[in-house]
């Protein structure tokens, strides 16, 4: 089976050759490999290997074989990974030693931040020390640790674009602070890591994504408003509308987690995620005017002038002046992509 995001992967090797070609020959650690970021690398990977005879072999941690193998057997029966089951806070004390790691399990489910906040702590951080375990036995090799933007807590609505010399953080008295603590965490566990043994952890932060294989059934606007398309529903904004976020394309991310693998300087954070601010509003309207038969859309709040706008958008000149990357795929063309992709294969 071709992978389902064939026309993708071919610009994600015009973009990042260079930094895919530096990885030739070498064996891998995946955590999270099965979810959003980990299916994008394990699929750019395998077509890499395909097109330029590189040879990247990884070993991928995940909850259930099975049900990866039921939603993406082309990934599931490439040679070139094998698979583990278990969860990150128990990784095998066997494995072996890598060449390299990647770092990307992680739990992003707001029910379970809600029900239960310290297992999404102890999930977190007992995950990343599992994982500093494993980094320990091979050495000083390169660790890219996919941290999130919600390190920065809720920036002032006054602040246009979050940069990583933001030193503000989210309230350490509030449980619902217990991702965005375990993700400042993480990060603090791979500073501690390169002091002991010489790891080379790079930090990137994620912000929201839009691209095939992002979950349609969680607390994602985006996610939902598609879901929302696909069943020909009314699209319905829970707030005001006037919240603003901003949205990288998945292809777009992966290229740049592999140029912050490959060329990012340790122990420094680049943000992963687009500069171009949208109101959930209008990102509504955009999903809705992306179906054969648009949608209605309904705000199910009027706005308070009183309330200031949540705004929450990345500054990403590290990436870009440091890197050379790019945001190359516009939001409207990745909207009209990914509901392309679940139109087709809606299973995954």
């Amino acid at each position: 089976m071709q992978s389902p995001v064939a026309d993708d992967l071919e610009r994600i090797l015009t973009w990042a050759s260079d930094d895919l070609r530096s990885l030739r020959g070498t064996l891998l650690f995946i955590t999270g490999g099965t979810g959003f970021v980990g299916k994008w690398l394990l699929e750019t990977l395998a077509w890499a290997n395909e097109r330029l005879e590189l040879d990247i072999r990884a070993v991928v941690l995940t909850r259930s074989v099975e049900r990866f193998t039921n939603n993406a057997p082309h990934l599931a029966s490439n040679g070139s990974f094998s698979f583990v089951e278990g969860d990150v806070r128990s990784i095998p004390a066997d494995l072996g030693v890598f060449d390299g790691i990647v770092h990307a399990a992680t739990s992003a489910s707001a029910e379970l931040l809600k029900n239960d906040p310290q297992l999404m702590l102890d999930t977190i951080v007992e995950g990343g020390r599992a994982v500093m375990d494993v980094a320990s036995r091979s050495g000083a090799i390169p660790l890219l640790f996919t941290s999130s933007g919600a390190v920065y807590g809720r920036p002032p609505s006054s602040l246009s674009r979050v940069d990583e010399t933001y030193v503000g953080g989210p309230d350490p008295l509030e449980p619902l602070s217990a991702y965005h603590e375990g993700k400042r965490i993480g990060e603090l566990q791979c500073a501690i890591a390169a002091k002991s043994f010489g790891l080379k952890p790079k930090i990137a932060r994620i912000f929201a994504q839009v691209g095939p294989y992002l979950p349609l059934d969680i607390h994602y606007a985006m996610g939902n408003f598609i879901r929302d398309v696909l069943e020909g529903r009314t699209i319905r904004v829970q707030g005001d509308g006037t919240t603003v976020r901003s949205y990288m394309y998945a292809a777009d991310m992966t290229a740049w987690l592999l140029g912050i693998y490959a060329r990012g300087e340790p122990l420094r954070a680049y943000n992963v995620g687009s500069e171009r601010p949208v109101t959930i509003a209008d990102l509504a309207s955009r999903v809705a005017q992306a179906a054969s038969e648009p949608p209605a859309v309904e705000i199910m709040q009027a706005p308070d002038p009183k309330r200031p706008v949540d705004r929450y958008v990345p500054g990403n000149r590290r990436a870009r002046e440091e890197l050379g990357l790019e945001e190359w795929t516009p939001l409207t063309e990745g909207i009209d992509r990914t509901i392309a992709f679940y139109e087709k294969y809606r299973a995954l």
